[in-house]
């Protein structure tokens, strides 16, 4: 299976970009990670980043789909973090959410963990399989009944977090799930929530079934983030990965 990654990363309506997003394989494991910082300018970004690096340097001295493995991942990043934020100034009070997705490329299976509102959604047949669950409060009224997907979407509290990287007292509320086949087809997208909220999964689905490939899709979807805009709306990062017949070769474009 050959898997193709495209990437989308802008500030918006924003001066700067808090958001990040990075990659790594070897000739097995494909990893592909997305952070959302917060804290401003010197103090988001580089919670992200920080994220970024750990995540990939962790999973790339021990790759794997296990669910423990994953989550130690997440779980270094969020220490490395910390470790920042004793620097002092912008640093100590930054923070980043955190999604990735792990593919064994001898077993065409995928595995993906998440802290906070960026997400992970495998798209089969053009509709959505399955996706990640927010740590936030407007999830956990969707899950007591308060609130359906689309009003969570537009709640004006649906940015406040119940966990992110960057926590010194308890330990962040970390997402994992099992692996699952991938089939010749299936798309992953790992977006910040710039992207999910000003689109919702309904105008996720329409757009790639609109496309015939995912650099096609990133364009449409930046498009219609910049469309629906208001004025200051937030960065918005997407990284999308597509399985393709195997031809022994693993495409990663900018």
């Amino acid at each position: 299976m050959e898997i193709e990654i495209v990437t989308l990363s802008k500030q918006g309506g924003r001066s700067y970009n808090e958001d990040t997003y990075g990659h790594w394989n070897d000739d097995r494991y494909v990893i592909c990670v997305v952070a959302d910082g917060a804290g401003g300018h010197g103090g988001g970004d580089v919670a992200a980043a920080v994220v970024r690096s750990s995540v990939l340097d962790t999973f790339s001295q021990r790759p794997g789909l296990d669910a423990e493995l994953l989550r130690s991942v997440i779980e270094r990043a969020n220490l490395d973090v910390v470790a920042r934020q004793a620097e002092g100034g912008k640093l100590s009070a930054m923070r980043s959410t955190v999604v990735l997705a792990a593919i064994d490329l001898h077993e065409n299976t995928v595995a993906m963990a998440h802290c906070g509102d960026s997400r992970a959604y495998l798209f089969r047949g053009g509709t959505v399989l399955t996706r990640s669950l927010d740590h936030s409060l407007v999830q956990q009224m969707v899950a007591g009944g308060m609130l359906d997907d689309e009003g969570a979407r537009l709640h004006p509290q649906r940015n406040m977090l119940l966990s992110a990287l960057g926590s010194i007292e308890s330990a962040p509320e970390i997402g994992v799930s099992s692996p699952i086949p991938l089939t010749v087809g299936d798309v992953i997208l790992l977006c910040s929530d710039g992207i999910w909220e000003p689109l919702g999964d309904a105008c996720l689905n329409e757009t790639l079934q609109a496309s015939r490939n995912p650099s096609q899709w990133i364009v449409q979807i930046d498009e219609q983030v910049r469309s629906r805009a208001k004025p200051g709306y937030d960065n918005y990062t997407a990284l999308a990965l597509w399985a393709h017949a195997d031809d022994d070769v693993t495409q990663m474009l900018p």
